[in-house]
């Protein structure tokens, strides 16, 4: 069952459901304004999150941020006529490929056999929409380019394009006086090519640019809210595994071998799944 959960004084979050692939949403509430991020998977996703706020007290936000094109966080914006909603240049033009597109089993299941579509989100948006299949796909209000600062009063939040393998167009939102990085999916490897990977060089950009935020919370939107501590793991094992990628020129059992070596110690399940991921990122 989904909660609402709060860190500091002024960040809300919703949790995630893996079966539909509803994300966490957030919120952040300032004295003047409030943002939400990301604007869920449906219109019940936007709807359930706001009235789970609504019981806390909490209105309806002035405006919405998009982490990234993909359905999963856009498909609620439908519903959230009211708040002014906000993307980088590339999520909006990601977002407007999808408008000519249908969403009924039959139309899904083509996009799956034809390779424009993962069966994965297929399934998920067949299990979140059960009856009526009305999407509306809904272009964001206004773009921004490098960044974008927005004052709301008491607290600031700081939006940054930083890419990353899973959507280049993933944008961070940073909640700069509660020291809370929202993550989206930056972090995650791209699911949607034959094989799941991760890239060298696109990783390692991306985790430069997520070190430089003074984070002490940061929210991966399928996972959970984690500390400045288990990000620096994650990120340790990243940098970890790709520095051994061209080593090993992407051979999978000598990146295993040199690993354990380094590590002094066996693979653990995780770390056998990432070294796998940038193995096939090196070879496709």
């Amino acid at each position: 069952m989904q909660q609402i959960k709060q860190i500091g004084t002024r960040f809300y979050y919703q949790t995630p459901v893996a079966d539909t692939d509803r994300p966490i949403l957030g919120m952040v509430i300032g004295d003047r304004k409030s943002l939400m991020i990301d604007a869920g998977n449906s219109e019940d996703h936007a709807r359930y999150f706001l009235k789970e706020l609504s019981e806390k007290g909490i209105k309806e936000p002035d405006m919405v941020a998009l982490t990234h094109w993909h359905w999963d966080h856009i498909f609620g914006l439908s519903v959230l006529r009211d708040a002014v909603s906000l993307s980088s240049h590339q999520t909006k033009e990601e977002i407007s490929k999808l408008i000519p597109l249908g969403w009924s089993d039959v139309e899904l299941d083509e996009r799956v056999k034809e390779g424009t579509e993962i069966e994965f989100c297929a399934n998920a948006i067949k299990k979140e929409f059960v009856g009526s299949r009305d999407i509306t796909i809904t272009l964001p209000d206004i773009t921004f380019g490098e960044k974008m600062e927005i004052d709301l009063g008491g607290v600031t939040c700081i939006l940054k394009p930083v890419g990353g393998d899973h959507a280049a167009d993933s944008v961070v939102i940073y909640v700069r006086e509660e020291k809370i990085l929202f993550l989206g999916d930056c972090f995650y490897p791209d699911i949607f090519s034959e094989k799941v990977n991760y890239t060298v060089n696109t990783t390692t950009r991306l985790l430069d640019q997520l070190e430089s935020f003074e984070a002490e919370w940061f929210i991966l939107s399928h996972g959970e809210a984690i500390s400045k501590e288990d990000f620096k793991n994650e990120v340790n094992l990243l940098r970890a595994v790709a520095s051994i990628t061209e080593e090993c020129d992407g051979d999978v059992t000598r990146m295993q071998k040199l690993y354990e070596h380094n590590v002094g110690r066996d693979s653990h399940e995780e770390e056998l799944e990432v070294i796998q991921e940038f193995a096939n990122g090196y070879t496709m």
